[in-house]
């Protein structure tokens, strides 16, 4: 008997320090993936998926990894809306609740306006918005707040939020 104690509350105290370290880990690094969103070839359904994270899990880093993700879209063979080829992401930060996109001119071959202008910045705003405080997202070009973009369906001169689809 005097044995079988010591070893419960050895096992007991292994439990705890691994139930401890496995809620300060979660809480702390935010997660393993993060969610982004495309919209499907219909223009108007989000499809969320799951990413994994690399070892950056500040907000700035992880912003314009979201970023960089929804503006690839989906894997290949994925029917969904996507950006026009080329467009990258330059930078994505957050101040207070707003996002601020920055993308390269590449944007600006967007279709011509429609469900699927809308359809391409829906699946960013949505990812943006997934992120913990964001409800916002301002989108620049090349640096620089647009009005819209050449097709002129989407007006950029306001943040965009979920509510704005």
């Amino acid at each position: 008997m005097k044995i079988v104690r010591p070893v419960i509350l050895v096992a007991l105290f292994a439990l705890a320090v691994g139930a401890a370290w496995l809620f300060v880990s979660h809480r702390a690094g935010g997660g393993d993936t993060i969610t982004v969103y495309y919209t499907k070839d219909d223009g108007t359904t989000e499809v969320p998926w799951r990413v994994s994270l690399g070892a950056a899990r500040d907000l700035p880093s992880v912003a314009f990894y979201a970023a960089t993700q929804a503006v690839a879209g989906p894997p290949q063979g994925v029917e969904a809306v996507r950006f026009p080829p080329g467009t990258r992401v330059l930078a994505a930060t957050v101040t207070g609740a707003l996002a601020t996109v920055d993308l390269s001119s590449e944007v600006n071959a967007s279709a011509q306006g429609g469900l699927l202008e809308t359809g391409e910045f829906k699946g960013l705003v949505w990812t943006m918005t997934a992120l913990p405080g964001v409800n916002a997202v301002a989108v620049h070009v090349n640096g620089k707040a647009v009005a819209t973009l050449p097709g002129g369906h989407l007006e950029l001169d306001e943040p965009l939020a979920r509510a704005s689809f």
